[in-house]
């Protein structure tokens, strides 16, 4: 931080907080460096020199704990060159003058602070702090004088009256000096209306709603002990808090309801704060939530480190889900299990633009109003994490997750999973999210199928505008058991070129018309180009089934295609039905998905078939129990006869493997 000091014997005051510096400049003999003398040595100084050495002050000993840099200037020694780089450098300005002396006064508006404002951006002005210094040698205040003059300039901060003869107030000023750059006036207040700029406005409001945590409009005292805890680290006591609601009370009808603070509260009480000085609270709540000096959030708040290595996936995880559960329970106000148009824009407000668009609506699954279900507000999420985890951290930021959550940061939501290839390894995977890519030529019915996951036939699908359409489908799915998001890409049709993104998946779903008859040959030539030879299991779709079956202009039939390359045979699948479209192919997909290396004797899931009861039975507690019990027994029987030993074994191992 760099401030500047006027004197009438022309000098600079530097004085750095972290990285920049803070000054000071003034007219002759007002006694800018006895300042600086003074502050050091802690008395008056007997010589005083025309310019002191530079001083750095350690952190320890400031009021703000920071590290704090003084640079002096003197005219004699030193060209206005070298000032006007100094005032450049400056974060924050002392102007000193004398107070008995009025023409010291009178050259701070006609010299200092127009020779400031000619020398530093209009848009990012440098606060200024007045010090009336030589307060000993007059009984009465400048203070009358010095009030025209601050309620004139908006850049000026505040105002100190100091001795450097008796030390009187030399450490305020200072404290002062630090204070407006570390909480500067200029963001937050408007001195000329008197009343909080909008962009101080718009952060304490997104503040509010985050706080808010049954988003009825009022912070109870659970919630206000949570913000008080959160920001302060440290509770109101029962007799505080009622004491901040009486205080807004008194000063205005609504802002308190229901012995809960109001929106217009929580603004009134921190423009209270400004007025009487206290900038320091309201920075202190606006940098808890994430906000710079520019009252924007910082970069490092949205987005927070996170490293993915190479062939591994995001996903959120059991707190991430809870969190976002507390969000959407938070805005469902009519408790339907679904977001109306009006509940995603209130939920929506804490971030500075709509994050969805009318295809969201298209991606995940929708009540009969075509509002976004519970279940498809979490599958929005689920698919943002793993397509775009960045994104995926900034809404959480928005959202205030790692504070509602008590978290370092965003990233605590996020589990990495583990490399593919040790999945393929160890044959299991803990994953909950896959992967299908929906190939296949135009007009075989992809879209349809992506829409279809969700729950919709065909008659629902036309009325879908062009313009809401998605590449993208997310749901669940339940494999033996354990529920799975399955996210369906629509790939462009473009044979020629597949880029990594299209071919990385781990599934493939390959489609055609059974009703065009060249509809099958993209899919057979996609599949020997991309996915013969590669580890990613592969689907053949024989799309509109419920139409007339052409023969395709192909050497084999997509069946004979199909056994050559031990793939299952064209699963037929049609969406013109009454109802919503079966959903077992999904499954089919998800289990494919999870278990690439299985050989599947069976495409479903039943739980009918012989080869799912067959399953079933093998995986049970207790055939289990069962085979341990029958090893032990052999294993005693066999300790008698060695002989029969090696036929026992065997035996064992038949039965235990089948």
């Amino acid at each position: 931080m760099r401030c500047l000091l006027c004197f009438d014997r022309f000098c600079l005051l530097l004085f750095a907080v972290v990285a920049g510096y803070w000054r000071s400049a003034g007219g002759a003999k007002v006694g800018k460096t006895s300042l600086i003398m003074s502050l050091v040595s802690e008395e008056f100084p007997d010589d005083v020199p025309l310019r002191a050495e530079e001083i750095t002050i350690p952190a320890d000993v400031t009021p703000e704990r920071v590290p704090t840099h003084i640079v002096d200037y003197s005219e004699a020694e030193q060209s206005d060159e070298q000032l006007y780089q100094e005032i450049s450098k400056a974060n924050v300005i002392c102007i000193v003058y004398s107070v008995n002396n009025k023409k010291s006064i009178e050259k701070v508006t006609s010299h200092w602070i127009p020779l400031i404002n000619d020398r530093t951006d209009k848009d990012s002005r440098v606060p200024l702090i007045l010090v009336g210094n030589k307060s000993d040698l007059v009984e009465h205040s400048s203070m009358e004088t010095i009030l025209p003059i601050m309620n004139q300039y908006s850049d000026i901060e505040t105002c100190v009256e100091c001795s450097a003869k008796n030390l009187k107030n030399i450490s305020e000023l200072f404290y002062y000096a630090q204070k407006a750059v570390l909480h500067p006036t200029g963001p937050l207040y408007c001195p000329e209306e008197k009343e909080m700029k909008p962009s101080c406005i718009k952060s304490l409001t997104r503040i509010f709603k985050v706080s808010d945590l049954d988003n009825d409009g009022i912070l109870n005292d659970k919630e206000l002990n949570f913000f008080q805890r959160t920001c302060f680290n440290m509770p109101l006591a029962p007799q505080a808090l009622e004491d901040v609601k009486n205080v807004v009370r008194k000063n205005m009808t609504d802002g308190v309801e229901d012995n809960g603070l109001t929106l217009k509260g929580f603004l009134f009480l921190h423009t209270l704060f400004i007025q009487r000085g206290r900038h320091e609270t309201t920075w202190t709540v606006l940098r808890r939530f994430g906000y710079d000096d520019d009252l924007e959030l910082h970069q490092e708040y949205l987005f927070p480190l996170l490293k993915i290595p190479a062939d591994c996936t995001t996903e959120l995880n059991h707190n991430a889900y809870l969190f976002l559960q507390s969000v959407f329970d938070k805005h469902d106000k009519d408790r339907d299990c679904a977001l109306s148009p009006d509940e995603v824009k209130d939920l929506f407000k804490v971030f500075p633009y709509m994050p969805w668009g009318p295809d969201v609506n298209n991606t995940v699954c929708t009540n009969d109003q075509g509002w976004i279900t519970y279940q498809g507000y979490l599958s929005q999420w689920t698919l943002t994490t793993y397509l775009d985890v960045q994104r995926c951290l900034e809404y959480l930021g928005y959202l205030g997750y790692s504070i509602i959550c008590e978290q370092e940061s965003q990233a605590a939501a996020i589990t990495v999973t583990r490399n593919k290839r040790i999945d393929l390894q160890k044959k299991q995977t803990q994953r909950s999210v896959f992967r299908c890519n929906i190939l296949g030529a135009r007009g075989s019915g992809k879209t349809s199928f992506l829409q279809a996951f969700l729950g919709r036939n065909l008659l629902k699908q036309r009325k879908i505008r062009e313009d809401h359409k998605s590449f993208y489908s997310i749901n669940t799915t339940y494999v033996y058991g354990q529920e799975k998001y399955l996210l369906l890409h629509e790939v462009m049709p473009d044979f020629d070129f597949l880029s990594e993104e299209d071919l990385a998946c781990d599934v493939v779903c390959l489609v055609y018309d059974v009703n065009n008859p060249r509809s099958f040959e993209y899919c057979a030539k996609v599949y020997k180009q991309y996915f013969m030879d590669s580890k990613t299991p592969c689907m053949m779709i024989a799309s509109k089934s419920d139409l007339h079956e052409a023969r395709q202009h192909y050497s084999l039939t997509p069946l004979d295609f199909c056994r050559k390359n031990k793939l299952h045979p064209p699963q037929p699948w049609t969406c013109n039905t009454v109802d919503a479209p079966n959903k077992d192919l999904y499954t089919k997909l998800t289990t494919m998905a999870m278990y690439p290396h299985a050989k599947l004797r069976c495409m479903c899931t039943c739980n009918r078939c012989t080869f799912c009861i067959c399953q079933n039975i093998l995986r049970s507690q207790l055939l289990t129990n069962i085979k341990a019990k029958f090893y032990s027994v052999v294993l005693n029987r066999c300790s008698y006869t060695c002989f029969w030993l090696p036929l026992f074994l065997f035996l064992l191992h038949v039965f235990t493997s089948c």
